[in-house]
């Protein structure tokens, strides 16, 4: 599953792409409007940080955004778009489970092999929203960059981390002074 993510904060954008973990961007004129600065320099920015110039290269490729039906889906498919973006958070905001819409877009493109148009699933609110998208097939999640940080964090981990390094500290050794520990013990 590739990860995008969905602002237009220069400064998210630019640390989460140094992560490695970053496949794209999305933005829209509401988020780059809360940016306060003018929609192509933004654009411009963006495109500079995760190097579009590799996508350009391959094609002109067309996101048909704002679905919200499985109609809309087959439609942009048939018109040959490269993403459909279903928006889930938006769904489920008014009592309409968005990860369904999920399931059966990818479902119905699983069917048709001439399908070339990946789910690109957007309004992500939460990890949950990510996890289910990978488990139904979705090709893409646009997350905000909160979420991406949520799916490092987990309790369990954060515990196990204290703990090994609450008894590396009992050890008393040091993990700078690591050329003497193992080199002394391969010369004696």
């Amino acid at each position: 599953m590739k990860f995008f993510i969905d602002s237009a904060d220069l400064g998210e954008i630019r640390e989460l792409a140094a992560t490695g973990l970053v496949d794209g961007v999305t933005t829209n004129p509401s988020l780059v409007a809360k940016s306060g600065r003018k929609f192509f320099d933004v654009l411009q920015e963006i495109c500079a940080i995760v190097a579009c110039r590799a996508l350009a290269g391959e094609g002109t490729m067309v996101n048909v955004t704002l679905c919200f039906s499985s109609g809309q889906a087959i439609l942009a498919a048939k018109a040959g778009a490269s993403f459909i973006s279903p928006f889930i958070g938006r769904l489920d905001d008014i009592a309409q489970p968005g990860m369904e819409l999920i399931r059966d877009i990818v479902a119905i493109y699983r069917q048709y092999p001439a399908f070339k148009t990946e789910v690109l699933v957007a309004s992500v609110r939460n990890p949950l929203h990510v996890i289910e998208a990978a488990r139904l097939g979705a090709h893409v999640a646009t997350l905000p960059p909160a979420v991406l940080r949520q799916l490092f964090v987990h309790p369990l981990t954060e515990k196990g981390l204290a703990q090994f390094l609450a008894d590396w500290a009992k050890t008393g050794q040091s993990i700078l002074g690591h050329e003497q520990g193992p080199r002394a013990v391969a010369k004696a």
